[in-house]
């Protein structure tokens, strides 16, 4: 009997590790990195190592948001501009690829290759498309020569500091424009430790080497925001990605010079916008409105910057955009004038609570009403407003703040942040609802989701 029981043990022994040796192995270019059960609507993700490595843990740990990602981004990209999705490719391959520098080339890469090992149908070219989406209407209007700019109202931000906020530190704060059927997908919280250059908290969107709605703080210190340029025209083949300028600025930016330096260095003119940058090393923000021909930066240890998609240059706005700065109604002016009003009311009492309530502020600064949600209040309902926001969304398009990100100085110092995923103002968004009542967006009825408003909810830098 004993020897029985022990020739059964011995036997099961050996089925365990016959078993165990024909288990997967864990890919080692994995180790490190995790994806975090969901929190209020974002997924938390951990991505650590070189660049292939943080490459291919992203395209691996987001795989099955990518490729959603992937297919949103087809479906809008050929539907906004009758080119079809190998025009985009080859667009990727020939005018993106080659000013790509080394680390990121490899980073896309292994998003690519961790995209294959989990069975999704995407190749490389198809990673620089998406990550160069919202760069490729600058190009196909340079490219088709068009009259008019498309280029959209994205965002709402502020940054202040000294005399302005609660305890003379920094706040800065975000929220992010976007159609709702890319922008239900913005929900992805990175914490990225690159084996060279600085920790990086970010939000960003599934299969970005970057933000792309730009909110994010790195372990030097620096916070960096923006808000985009509207109508915006202009664009350099031969200039360097903004998405790969953007990432290496949040990257490797020790102070804001190096923030100007590094943006302005091959700037292209794709997806310009009006940066927002804090350095909590010496108390100071800066404001780099960033075009292709003009270029200006301001920075103050005392004050505040606020982004809205107006232009501040005059050089710029004439030559550069196609913006009508003197009609107050539109929403990039209305805005201004409502975070100028806000500026003023809480001045010495800015914090992250109080900037929470801009970020969700529904007052119309043109009508002079409160409660009125639409395209002219920082948080943006372009959904609810019949004038819609041309010329980047029709009458009741399907768009406005989908998500917003605060910190101050305090936050930052731990790489902390707090974010709401959808309006920060709590409504709601139903795509079926939605798509009823205006039948003219039905082009997105496979692919748009419900975008529901969740609580604000606190992110650090896991250690």
């Amino acid at each position: 009997m004993k020897i029985r029981a022990c020739l059964s043990v011995v036997l099961l022994i050996a089925s365990a590790a016959s078993l165990m040796s024909w288990q997967p192995k864990a890919d080692p270019r994995l180790a490190g990195a995790f994806r975090g059960p969901e929190k209020e609507g974002w997924i938390p993700v951990r991505l650590q190592g070189t660049p292939s490595e943080i490459g291919f843990q992203h395209g691996y740990l987001l795989s099955a948001e990518i490729d959603d990602a992937l297919k949103v981004t087809k479906l809008s990209l050929t539907h906004d501009s009758g080119h079809d999705w190998n025009f985009y490719r080859t667009a990727a391959e020939k005018v993106f690829w080659p000013h790509i520098e080394t680390e990121y080339r490899q980073e896309l890469q292994g998003i690519a290759d961790g995209l294959k090992a989990k069975g999704v149908k995407a190749d490389l070219y198809d990673v620089v498309v998406l990550n160069a989406n919202i760069e490729m209407s600058y190009y196909t209007g340079v490219l088709d020569k068009k009259k008019e700019s498309n280029a959209p109202d994205r965002c709402s931000a502020f940054v202040a500091t000294g005399s302005m906020t609660k305890d003379g530190k920094i706040v800065i704060g975000h929220n992010n424009w976007s159609g709702y059927l890319e922008g239900a997908r913005w929900n992805i919280m990175f914490d990225i430790r690159p084996s060279q250059g600085h920790r990086i908290l970010m939000d960003g969107f599934p299969g970005f080497i970057h933000s792309g709605d730009d909110f994010g703080i790195n372990s030097a210190g620096i916070v960096i925001t923006e808000t985009t340029i509207t109508q915006f025209h202009g664009f350099d083949t031969n200039g360097i990605p903004e998405f790969v300028r953007g990432r290496k600025a949040m990257q490797y930016s020790t102070s804001i010079d190096d923030f100007n330096r590094i943006m302005r260095e091959g700037n292209n003119g794709g997806y310009a916008n009006t940066w927002l940058v804090a350095d909590l090393n010496k108390n100071e923000i800066g404001r780099l409105e960033l075009g292709l021909k003009h270029v200006t930066l301001d920075r103050k240890k005392d004050g505040y910057f606020v982004g809205a998609n107006f232009p501040i240059d005059p050089a710029l706005t004439a030559e550069e955009t196609d913006f009508p700065a003197q009609n107050q109604s539109v929403s990039a002016n209305a805005r201004r004038t409502r975070w100028e009003e806000l500026m003023a009311e809480y001045k010495g009492k800015v914090d992250v609570a109080s900037g929470k309530s801009f970020l969700s502020d529904h007052y119309d600064a043109y009508a002079k009403q409160a409660n009125s949600p639409s395209e002219r209040t920082l948080c943006g309902h372009v959904d609810l407003s019949a004038r819609g926001l041309k010329p980047w969304q029709e009458e009741h398009g399907p768009a406005g703040a989908v998500q917003a990100k605060i910190t101050d100085a305090t936050l930052a110092r731990q790489m902390t942040m707090e974010a709401a995923m959808g309006h920060p103002c709590g409504v709601g968004f139903k795509a079926a609802d939605h798509l009823k009542k205006n039948p003219e967006f039905a082009w997105m009825k496979p692919l748009l989701k419900d975008l529901p408003s969740h609580p604000w909810a606190r992110f650090q830098a896991a250690r």
